[in-house]
């Protein structure tokens, strides 16, 4: 049991589970009938997203800095209860369940998803590291 982080609308890895997205939007262009089938997502959870603001804000300054400062604030709101409570329930659900989370991004080193994973490791959680990397 673990959870997986992942790029939304890469392939599944096998007996990935349940694959949660923790973006702000959905995909743009897709049924929401699709969202699945094309490997995004199973279940839509935004409560883990960077808030608007802070995704506009990091757009327009997405250099070094601006990626300190982005870490700096997304860490922030996720010390808001609401959020923190969702972490610790998905670090408890790491050790009975396989799911992963995931966002859009590219780069996870410059992605909210990378934060996230800190966070739930810090919780306990157990992550499973994808084979080869």
């Amino acid at each position: 049991m673990a959870i997986r982080v992942v790029r939304l609308g890469s392939p599944r890895a096998s007996g990935e589970g349940l694959r949660i997205g923790t973006v702000r939007h959905p995909p743009r262009g897709v049924r929401k009938e699709d969202y699945a089938s094309r490997d995004f997502y199973d279940v839509w959870f935004p409560n883990l997203s960077p808030s608007e603001s802070l995704i506009k804000e990091f757009r327009a300054n997405n250099d070094d800095g601006g990626w300190k400062t982005f870490k700096r604030h997304f860490l922030a709101e996720m010390k808001e209860s609401a959020a923190a409570k969702d972490l610790d329930l998905l670090a408890a659900l790491s050790h009975h369940t396989d799911f992963a989370i995931g966002c859009y991004c590219e780069d996870e080193s410059r992605c909210h998803r990378s934060l996230l994973k800190e966070l739930l490791l810090k919780r306990g959680a157990k992550i499973r590291e994808e084979e080869g990397l």
